[in-house]
Formats: structure tokens, sequence, C-alpha cells
């Protein structure tokens, strides 16, 4: 039998030392952003997919620690952080826009949610365990180089492609959204970036209004496939095989990061495409099998948008059972 020691995880869960598992980074901080009352980015989302998660065996639950504001300056200037900083109320809530909301716990929420991306990709590129799942709030990938919007603070995604690229020494990383809302604020940090590949699936029109086929980036590094509205999990299939992942296959990227947004499916109140947690499973599995073509299995991915709480849990579930199955 191998030895099994408890260490801190979520919860109820145990795991065993030397077995490689999906990595799950988690801090309670993410219950500390508090949006406005009938907010869709509230504290039920982090509640509903660290609930889901703790019933998955196999999973090791690690804290997700404070970013260092040196990871926000790989992709922000200081001076937006110092407006972030500045804008952190000691009592209610100030408004960074009409979506974007900031409480006395946002801050920390959000460099903790930067700090489960930078951890998760080192714990990656270690070379032990293969995949990770941030299962943090606020999301990021509407975070622009120096406009939060969209409910994001701090763009997650990029700083941890950067992370890969500039800490650990990678040529290639690939960052993927499948959310229901293009990732405008990943695709503004990564515009210049010829060592990433950008690609995002998304229903246009929607918000932000961006995801045009025809943004392909200032080094042809950005892919974008708009999803008509009401359309489901087999245009979505068409996009991804005919368009996204062939585009990955030839970047052969070292590295996968996914904005893991579940706000495509059906039963989702802001937008109107028709996913069900099947097709979450299915793109999972597919981003997977490009990822153990090229970057030996290596995804890291964290959660983005995601408002229904049933189909948010269903969904998130769904999509970490592939990590776990791929990782192993």
């Amino acid at each position: 039998y191998l030895h099994c020691e408890a260490i801190h995880v979520a919860p109820g869960v145990r795991i065993c030392e030397h077995i490689k598992m999906t990595l799950i980074y988690w801090h309670d901080a993410a219950l500390n952003h508090v949006t406005p009352p009938g907010h869709p980015e509230r504290v039920a989302r982090a509640e509903a997919v660290t609930a889901a998660l703790s019933e998955l065996d196999g999973l090791d639950w690690r804290d997700a620690p404070l970013a260092d504001r040196a990871e926000v300056l790989r992709c922000h200037p200081e001076s937006y952080y110092e407006g972030i900083e500045a804008a952190i109320p000691t009592e209610g809530y100030v408004s960074l826009d009409a979506d974007t909301h900031v409480s006395p716990g946002s801050l920390d929420a959000a460099m903790r949610a930067l700090g489960g991306c930078v951890s998760a990709v080192d714990a990656v590129l270690a070379g032990g365990d293969k995949t990770a799942f941030v299962a943090m709030r606020p999301p990021g990938h509407h975070a622009e180089t120096a406009t939060a919007m969209g409910f994001c603070l701090f763009g997650n995604a990029a700083i941890a492609a950067k992370r890969a690229l500039d800490h650990h020494g990678l040529s290639r990383v690939a960052v993927l959204v499948f959310d229901v809302h293009h990732g405008n604020g990943t695709q503004d940090l990564l515009w210049e970036e010829a060592r990433t590949l950008f690609c995002s699936s998304h229903q246009m029109p929607l918000y932000p209004g961006s995801g045009g086929a025809h943004e392909t980036g200032a080094v042809d590094n950005v892919i974008n496939a708009p999803l008509a509205p009401m359309s489901g999990g087999a245009e979505m299939r068409k996009a991804w095989g005919d368009i996204i992942l062939p585009a990955v296959d030839d970047f052969a990227p070292e590295l996968v990061i996914i904005s893991a947004g579940f706000d495509a499916h059906a039963n989702d109140p802001l937008a109107i495409l028709k996913w069900t947690a099947e097709d979450f499973r299915w793109v999972t599995g597919a981003i997977c099998k490009v990822a153990e073509a090229h970057a030996g299995g290596r995804v890291v991915s964290t959660l983005e948008g995601g408002y229904d709480l049933d189909a948010l849990a269903a969904s998130t579930a769904a999509h970490v059972r592939v990590l776990m199955e791929r990782g192993a």
C-alpha cells in the first residue's frame, strides 16, 4: 500500500503523497470578494464550485498564495495596480465600472487568484503533476492592460503565460478560452507576444463586443472563433475542430493555459449558447489531447465565468474530471 499522509486541504478531503493528481488551488479569500446584491459574479459561485469539486476523489488541494506585485507587473503597469489598491474601500463597495465592483476583501482575493495561477504554472512545470485547476474568483480574462472590466481586475491567464515564458524559459504557451464572452483582456495583454497563441470561442454578438475573426494579433498570434447566438455543442465542436485545435497543434505549445468559463451552458442567464456539461467535457478532452502531443500533457486551467450555480457546478466537475483522467 502507498503511504498516505493528510495535509492542509479542503474540509473532508485527504490526499496521498507521491501520487500524481490534479492540483486544485483554492483559498477562502475568494469568499471575501463581495459584490453588490443581485450581482451575478457572487460569493455563491465559489461555494458551488468547491462543493462540486469536494465530491471528487483524487484531487490535491493547495492554498492559493498571495501573488507578488511583480507578477501583476508582467502585464499591467504599476500605476494600474496602485489604482486598484487605492480603490479598495474599508467598507461597502466601490464601482470601477458599471459591472466591476470591489469591496474590502477584493484585492486579497484577486491577488490569491493570480497567486494560484502562478503557483499552478510553477508546480506543473516542475515535472510532477501535469494538470491544475485554480478555483478562485474574481475572474481575469476581461482585464485589459490598464482597465478593469467585466468583473475582472488582473489578467490571470495572461500573467500565468508570461510567468511560464519569462521565469521558466518556455518558448511557446497557448492560452485557450471557452468562456461565452470573448477574452478581450487576455487578447489585449498578449496582442504583441509572439511566444503565445491566444484562441477564443465565444458568443457573438455579446459583451464585450470584441472577438471578430479578423482580430489576429500583431504577430498573427490570435485566433477568434465566434459562435452564433443559440448555437450549441455541434457548432462549438466544429469551430474547435476546424479552426482552433489545428492552429494549436501547428503552434506546438510547451504549456496550455485554459480560461475556463462555463457560461456557454444552456442554463446560464448572461448569454444564449446551448452547451451542456458534456460539451465542456469534450472540449477539455480535445485540449488535453493536443497538450499531450506537444506539452507533455501540461495544462493549467483557471475559473472564469459561469453564473447558473447548478450548471456551473456540473460543468466545472466535468472539466476537472477530464483533467484528472489526463493528468494521472
